[in-house]
């Protein structure tokens, strides 16, 4: 006897009950369309995830229960199986609940609670401490809820109970090399329980985390039987393989750069659409950060809904603004010069008795900055669009950002994008087969801010390769200074990479949200404080 399951890899919005209700009811009626016995959706699908401290206030709650209640009646004839927080004898937990004949039969609360980088889910939730074991069309199925099918016990408690498959419901946020880990642990999670395993991912942005989908099931034996679409929705139904699969799959091919840029342009587009923006801007200078941005906001978005201000200033090379000009036709988005020479002039006017007597200094640089910062915030204002920030996280790491200045904005698409990489997504960009988007010469050339003249990046920063290389090993792999030093980088350089990663905290703090792809971002992965005497890298 088989048994068809339908997966509802689906896109919600944290908070729109109404929206997430009727995702969820399409699923369910595109579920029994497939003559599907059961659906399985996401973790927290009918609240979005994370839903963080909404879940504090007791009418989120109440609103839970009651839209539950609303899906429940509507199901017949098929089995149903989602997660929603609900509380239950005064203690809240992330459940998975089991809708039948227009009631919930089964609830299971998960076990194992994820509090690491993004996680803080013993912050809202008890443990679950039941396992749940349920039939479906003839077939003994466990539930289990993303972190538990990490941990090895319940897998092996639900085939000693005589499951023949686990039901999984995830909320497993991107980042790069995730899916290679994730099918790795399924397929060994199968083989060592001879159990089949439907995966379930939720798709789409919430704030800085991407959700990729890519839902998997893998049969008894390890064997991969099926591989849902990356970054994109469906609802897609597949037989459960009770015995070894005769039609076991090659994952599916996909290098770093083409899953990085397709995370950037998710969580852009997410975050513009499900806060209601009409659109973005951003300031085109010629170089590739803001180059490889507008790139990302128009896959996004479309390009009657992004706009690129040049601001020249006289440091700003004349194939900066031909560069600019030439990526913003070929994108086809709508494009304006300003300078801001007398913007600048205004200000140094207006501050000239008060720097009387003094050298000029960064101060004059971020005053160039910080005239851009007023102009896009201006028309981002009259204009009703987004202002989209355009650092990347090298620049971030080090302080190499202007308060104010080029990092005001709304989103910051490549904040934990390593300067190394942005070149690479845009040679990725660049290689689809649409043309050259970003002009090749914008990728060439040495980068600078030009704030100063003849200026480049490596007058003050070390060469990318090597300072990215450093900032992974000090910020993402806890690496002091002498275990980086002992790999033969100067220490000097580190010593100097890690004073200023520390001293910055304060300009990450006021930074715009972004997309996170690496596993020790800046925002939710790393929480140290601003005001600390505590120099373990000297």
């Amino acid at each position: 006897m088989s048994l068809s399951i339908s997966i509802a890899q689906i896109n919600p919005i944290v908070g729109s009950f109404r929206h997430n209700t009727r995702l969820i009811l399409d699923a369910i009626q595109q579920a029994r369309k497939d003559k599907a016995d059961a659906v399985l959706f996401p973790e927290l699908v009918l609240t979005g995830y994370p839903p963080e401290d909404l879940l504090f206030r007791p009418a989120f709650l109440d609103k839970t229960e009651a839209y539950l209640k609303e899906i429940a009646a509507s199901v017949t004839d098929i089995s149903v199986i989602l997660g929603a927080p609900l509380k239950r004898d005064g203690k809240l937990f992330n459940m998975a609940c089991v809708l039948r004949d227009g009631k919930i039969v089964h609830e299971y609360a998960k076990q194992h609670l994820p509090n690491y980088r993004v996680f803080d889910e013993k912050r809202y939730f008890h443990k679950g401490k039941e396992d749940c074991i349920i039939s479906i069309a003839g077939h003994k199925v466990a539930l289990l809820i993303c972190e538990d099918i990490w941990k090895k016990a319940p897998a092996e408690r639900a085939r000693k109970a005589g499951a023949e498959a686990l039901l999984v419901l995830n909320a497993s946020p991107f980042r790069a090399h995730k899916s290679k880990e994730r099918m790795h642990m399924l397929a060994q999670r199968s083989r060592d329980n001879q159990l089949a395993i439907v995966y379930a991912n939720l798709q789409g942005a919430q704030d800085e985390l991407v959700f990729d989908g890519e839902s998997l099931i893998y049969d008894p034996c390890g064997q991969l039987v099926f591989q849902a679409p990356d970054f994109q929705s469906g609802v897609f139904t597949q037989a459960i393989p009770f015995e070894k699969s005769a039609k076991a799959l090659q994952p599916r091919p996909q290098r770093t750069e083409q899953s990085i840029y397709n995370a950037l342009v998710l969580g852009v587009r997410d975050y513009v659409n499900k806060n209601g923006f009409p659109g973005v801007m951003l300031g085109l200078s010629g170089g590739i950060d803001s180059a490889l941005t507008l790139a990302i906001a128009v896959d996004a978005l479309g390009a009657e809904n992004v706009e690129a201000v040049m601001m020249p200033f006289h440091y700003t090379a004349d194939i900066s603004k031909i560069d600019a000009a030439q990526q913003a036709k070929t994108q086809g988005v709508h494009y304006r010069e300003i300078p801001i020479e007398s913007i600048f002039n205004s200000f140094m006017d207006a501050l000239s008795k008060e720097f009387d007597g003094l050298q000029r200094d960064v101060t004059e640089e971020n005053i160039q900055a910080r005239s851009r910062g007023v102009l896009l915030m201006a028309m981002s204002n009259k204009l009703g669009k987004m202002l989209l920030a355009t650092g990347n996280k090298s620049e971030m790491a080090m302080g190499y950002a202007t308060l104010y200045g080029d990092m005001a904005g709304g989103y910051a698409p490549l904040k934990d994008v390593f300067k190394t990489m942005v070149y690479d997504l845009a040679r990725y960009r660049n290689s689809l087969g649409d043309g050259e988007i970003i002009p090749e010469r914008v990728i060439t050339r040495p980068p600078s801010a030009e704030l100063a003249p003849d200026q480049k990046d490596e007058d003050s920063l070390p060469p990318y390769d090597i300072l990215d290389a450093v900032l992974r090993m000090f910020i993402e792999e806890f690496q002091s200074v002498d275990e980086i030093v002992a790999q033969g980088y100067e220490r000097e350089t580190v010593e100097r990479v890690a004073k200023l990663v520390l001293l910055n905290e304060y300009k990450r703090r006021q930074s715009a949200p972004g997309v996170r792809i690496t596993k020790r971002a800046f925002g939710k992965d790393r929480r140290y404080p601003i005001t600390s005497h505590y120099r373990w890298y000297l």
